[in-house]
């Protein structure tokens, strides 16, 4: 009844607005949230993000429907219908969104101190000012950068999904995206260099399109969400369902070996290696995971074929650091890891509602957010000169409190070379030192090494998780756990 409510007081105080949208079909709720489902994996958070996660857009998931069941919608919903597309177009949805997932801002201050952006820092604090310098030329190095990056949005109106009816990933797409925005970042860095930034004044980067064209939305483009869960199935991806970070990893990992084998004898559409670092063991509980410097070796020889000793790598982190939130001792420890040259950002945001972290400023957390809802874009050889590419990129700089973010998460590394890895290593080995105990992932050169460090070295009662919780497990049985446990990985 509260929620009854709220809804109604927004519709009531927005619905003067004569906008239109597009029609709301009840039979595009995925299974699983629609009441009575036995079915559902996360029963109470369902409920929530089917409302909260695309709050921003109202959009098609299914792109066919008899016309009995539109006429039947129709006749029992056109009222809230009508009211939720006034809601929608108003912004109301947003705001609505936001006040129970929390705000998001972008009010940037000099005050707060320097941003940190994806290994790179961009200098706006009041100090520096104070010296005489201009703040002025970091706000704009800062903007420029940030819109720089790409944006990976819910898509609507692509091919159905397998033998399913979604042309749509409204609702339960968006750790899907912002895997793929993680992605995209590590091959802007791969193939463009950390320093690259679009521009509207010159001819579109040719690289920069065949980046854009692997995350078409289509079994023809190599990392689209519908090979990302074919790939997927195995850690339970499923069209219309939620996926946790860990899975995600794991995912790209088969996906990545998959499109490898396709493309036997040319360059793989991910031309680096795979490294999901996940806890002891092959994924056995106790401690933070260990990053094996033999194991990543033993990756980028497989990648080559044996041909190289070293390649490019790709290191993915999933991480559990709590219950319903983030330990604080972890805090500190997530914000210095932009600072590392390597850093991809962290997938990860609020629970039902997956972002793509890209960088920090004091407590705030910069994100680019893949919940609003636009057109399916086709980038194809033919046709990218004359591509818009805009729907690809955010001038909108929002921020959420760091502390406020799920405890689940993924943390991503790019490194280039030998000598970028040994700086990966050496800068990773300095945070673990600093963490009093309690590091996000430890370093070491061996996997023999790597028992004896979590025996002898990492303190705490580490026993984890059996399942991965990113969003929205029912927390109501943990009563007693402890705050610093790990999931089981």
């Amino acid at each position: 009844m509260v929620l009854k409510s709220l809804c109604e007081r927004i519709v009531a105080s927005k619905c003067t607005s004569k906008s239109s949208t597009e029609t709301v079909d009840c039979t595009q709720v995925p299974a699983y949230l629609k009441a009575g489902s036995s079915d559902s994996k996360f029963p109470k958070v369902s409920l929530w993000s089917s409302i909260f996660t695309s709050g921003f857009s109202v959009a098609e998931s299914f792109s066919e429907s008899s016309a009995s069941e539109k006429k039947a919608v129709h006749s029992r919903s056109s009222g809230w219908a009508a009211a939720v597309r006034k809601v929608v177009t108003s912004g109301s949805m947003r705001r609505f969104h936001e006040r129970v997932l929390g705000s998001s801002r972008t009010d940037i201050s000099s005050s707060d101190g320097d941003i940190w952006l994806l290994g790179v820092c961009h200098k706006i604090s009041q100090q520096e000012s104070s010296g005489g310098v201009d703040t002025s030329n970091g706000l704009a190095s800062f903007e420029q950068d940030f819109s720089s990056k790409i944006l990976v949005t819910y898509r609507k109106g692509f091919d159905a999904i397998g033998d399913s009816k979604y042309t749509s990933d409204v609702n339960w797409g968006c750790m899907l995206r912002s895997s793929q925005m993680l992605v995209a970042q590590a091959l802007v860095f791969h193939k463009l260099g950390r320093s690259w930034r679009k521009t509207v004044d010159k001819p579109v980067d040719k690289e920069y399109l065949k980046i854009l064209q692997l995350f078409g939305d289509s079994e023809a483009s190599a990392f689209s969400i519908h090979n990302l869960l074919q790939a997927g199935k195995g850690y339970g991806l499923a069209v219309g369902s939620w996926v946790g970070p860990y899975a995600m990893c794991r995912t790209w990992e088969v996906l990545a070996r998959i499109q490898r084998e396709k493309n036997d004898l040319g360059e793989p559409p991910l031309p680096m290696a795979i490294y999901v670092v996940s806890g002891d063991e092959d994924g056995e509980r106790g401690g933070a995971p260990v990053f094996c410097i033999e194991d990543a070796f033993k990756h980028c020889s497989e990648f080559s074929r044996g041909l190289a000793a070293w390649t490019p790598l790709l290191l993915l982190v999933p991480l559990v650091l709590g219950l319903d939130k983030v330990n604080p001792r972890y805090i500190p420890l997530l914000h210095s890891t932009f600072k590392f040259p390597q850093s991809l950002g962290i997938m990860g945001g609020k629970p039902g509602a997956s972002t793509y972290i890209i960088g920090v400023q004091s407590e705030k957390a910069f994100y680019l957010d893949p919940h609003d809802v636009q057109s399916v874009v086709n980038i194809s050889g033919d046709t990218q000169e004359l591509i818009s590419t805009s729907s690809y990129h955010c001038n909108v700089m929002r921020h959420i409190p760091l502390d406020s973010i799920d405890p689940s998460l993924a943390i991503g590394f790019y490194c280039r070379d030998k000598d970028d890895f040994d700086d990966f290593c050496s800068q990773a080995s300095k945070l673990a030192e600093e963490s009093n105990g309690a590091p996000l992932f430890t370093v070491a050169q061996s996997r023999s090494f790597s028992k004896q460090v979590s025996s002898n070295d990492v303190s705490g009662d580490n026993t984890g998780f059996e399942e991965d919780i990113f969003l929205g497990t029912d927390h109501d049985n943990d009563t007693g756990a402890n705050e610093d446990d790990w999931q089981l990985l």
